[in-house]
């Protein structure tokens, strides 16, 4: 009864300011207390019943799976893809994200989810349909029906991809995206900010630069994103209070930085990891791009000469 009751709150639409009154003000205490030298986590519970993790078989949905356990007494792993089968504290489900019915059930029950199913790379729009763009809307619409009141949403650094190198962009400037999988992203930002105004589920969508266990090239020295890192945030991504709608991008500290996370930085993030390690390796093994190339002109990397698959 107790879950019908706040999946009937959760499902009515936001009508009043005065939510988004109080929203404001928590969201500005969890400013000042960063301006303080605080930890918006401070105090908070950060353990909850249900995860539900979906792309649980993928490469960074099998980082989080070893790592989500800790913060919840049980967390449901699922992916389109075969599983391992459930170790403990696990419930595993295997479910394709373009089944509305069975996302409905994947959904049941759980407390927070951890969007990270779907196509990671640039594919034609016809695969990246299914599971990127109708699967994120099955996740968010399952979510209004069953009361979930948080959303980790895997975003990409391909959403604004296609601005370049040298330019320095945070969270408020347009999307760009370099491909299709980059506009599947911005979709599922903009279903995370409706879902928020409309019906008062929380999102946060992290824009993942690039999460290896080290980087792989330039590009990366710039990008990468350690799993201690990948963690940290998505930990205070499920349970920093009264978050909003809010889009970080995912990064170590980093030598070099095109983005700047100033304005989610209610969230406490603060990256330990860094790149650096492997700069002088990598810059002695690769040789720099010519300046015209688009590789090295554009933050998005090879996602923005990927395709055409058709024509």
């Amino acid at each position: 009864m107790r879950r019908q009751a706040r999946a009937a709150q959760r499902a009515r639409p936001v009508q009043s300011r005065a939510g988004d009154l109080i929203m404001t003000d928590l969201h500005h205490s969890n400013q000042d207390a960063n301006a303080a030298g605080g930890d918006p986590l401070d105090g908070v519970p950060t353990h909850c019943g249900r995860i539900l993790l979906t792309g649980a078989a993928g490469s960074l949905g099998r980082v989080l799976r070893g790592r989500l356990r800790r913060y919840a007494d049980v967390v449901r792993v699922s992916d389109i893809a075969p599983l391992d089968g459930a170790r403990d504290g696990e419930e595993c489900v295997r479910c394709d994200l373009a089944d509305a019915a069975a996302v409905d059930a994947l959904v049941r029950d759980v407390d927070v989810i951890v969007h990270f199913g779907g196509v990671s790379v640039e594919r034609p729009f016809d695969t990246v349909l299914p599971a990127n763009i109708t699967g994120a809307y099955h996740v968010y619409e399952a979510a209004r029906r069953h009361g979930v009141r948080r959303i980790v949403f895997a975003s990409s650094n391909h959403v604004t991809g296609f601005y370049e190198q040298g330019e320095r962009i945070d969270t408020a400037a347009p999307p760009r995206p370099d491909g299709y999988y980059g506009l599947s992203k911005a979709f599922g930002e903009q279903l995370a900010r409706f879902h928020h105004d409309r019906y008062g589920i929380e999102s946060v969508c992290i824009r993942i630069g690039s999460s290896f266990p080290e980087p792989k090239d330039r590009r990366m020295l710039v990008t990468w994103l350690g799993y201690d890192d990948l963690e940290q945030l998505v930990r205070r991504a499920m349970f920093v209070p009264s978050v909003g709608c809010t889009i970080v991008y995912g990064m170590s500290a980093n030598r070099d930085a095109w983005w700047d996370n100033a304005p989610a930085a209610h969230l406490g993030y603060r990256p330990t990891q860094s790149s650096e390690q492997w700069r002088e390796r990598i810059e002695r093994a690769q040789p720099p791009l010519a300046d015209d190339d688009p590789v090295r002109r554009y933050q998005g990397g090879a996602f923005v000469v990927a395709g055409p698959f058709e024509g």
